[in-house]
């Protein structure tokens, strides 16, 4: 029995290592159809900077980016600055004439130019002349470019004067019915019937053009003055009939001399050619009274209809 003993303690020794071992020791790597399928959260992946769908740009990011401009019709408007805020970047621009003011709002999509040269909204002043391209944004009405202009050419007004003297001239103007003033200089140039003038010719009621270079609202260096008409002259004037108001007193005639319109006023009082009408060819004796053309003959000729 003894030496039995040692011989049964020596295998029981043999075995358990062994068996200990194969359940320690890591598994084999299995062949792909052997492996048991796993969670897709328990496989990780390894992504690279440089795979798949790329960043995208940032003007194109919802909430980083640039947003696109709005479809619609693009606007433009002309006036003065008369305020910008680059801090809420907003810009009130008073309109040329009777436009009132508008608020206009300016962001990245916003380009400035100044004198053609683009430029930022820093460079933007209060009292600069622009013009803007605008267009609706949602409630907003968003400034899509804003071009400063200060080199600007030539501009023509047309009124009759209302005072003359000390180097200025002032006329009220056809079109905004406002005072403009104008700078007369050694170098302007005055011009009435188509030949060379002189300020002589240019009295208080006379209806003159006057072309201009801009310099600051409300005000400019007049390069050209043209006397159009002076009161007590006569005029005559050929054409068509384009408006006709019986109770007014007054028609428009297209003239054929220089392809203008003109007021002509006609007393009521007088007997009209009975075949006057809107369409007739008339020719009309006037005279400019100081403020207004008035008919002194209307002639209706025989072949209109």
């Amino acid at each position: 029995m003894r030496s039995f003993y040692p011989f049964l303690l020596a295998a029981v020794i043999a075995i358990l290592p062994v068996s200990a071992h194969s359940q320690q020791r890591p598994q084999q790597p299995m062949s792909t159809a052997q492996q048991p399928e796993q969670p897709i959260e328990e496989m990780p992946t390894t992504v690279h900077p440089d795979a798949g769908e790329k960043k995208r740009p940032t003007d194109t990011d919802p909430f980083m980016g640039v947003p696109a401009l709005p479809s619609g019709k693009t606007s433009m408007i002309g006036g003065t600055v008369s305020k910008i805020d680059g801090v809420h970047n907003k810009m009130n621009v008073k309109i040329f004439g009777k436009g009132g003011q508008w608020d206009l709002a300016f962001d990245e999509r916003t380009h400035f130019y100044r004198d053609g040269v683009e430029t930022t909204f820093e460079n933007v002043k209060k009292g600069d002349r622009v013009y803007v391209d605008t267009m609706l944004d949602g409630h907003r009405i968003l400034a899509r470019n804003v071009r400063v202009v200060t080199n600007t050419g030539p501009a023509n007004a047309r009124g009759q004067v209302t005072s003359y003297g000390d180097g200025m001239i002032e006329i009220r103007d056809d079109l905004s019915s406002r005072p403009v003033r104008f700078q007369v200089t050694s170098d302007t140039r005055v011009q009435r019937d188509g030949h060379t003038a002189s300020l002589a010719d240019v009295r208080e009621g006379s209806l003159i053009t006057v072309q201009f270079l801009p310099e600051k609202e409300n005000r400019g260096v007049a390069k050209t003055i043209t006397v159009v008409a002076a009161p007590g002259e006569n005029f005559t004037f050929a054409g068509k009939v384009t408006h006709l108001d019986l109770r007014a007193g007054l028609l428009a005639i297209e003239n054929r001399t220089d392809s203008k319109t003109y007021d002509i006023a006609f007393d009521r009082e007088h007997n009209l050619p009975s075949n006057l009408m809107v369409g007739s060819n008339v020719k009309v004796a006037a005279i400019f009274d100081g403020k207004q053309y008035k008919a002194s003959q209307i002639d209706v000729a025989s072949s209109a209809r």
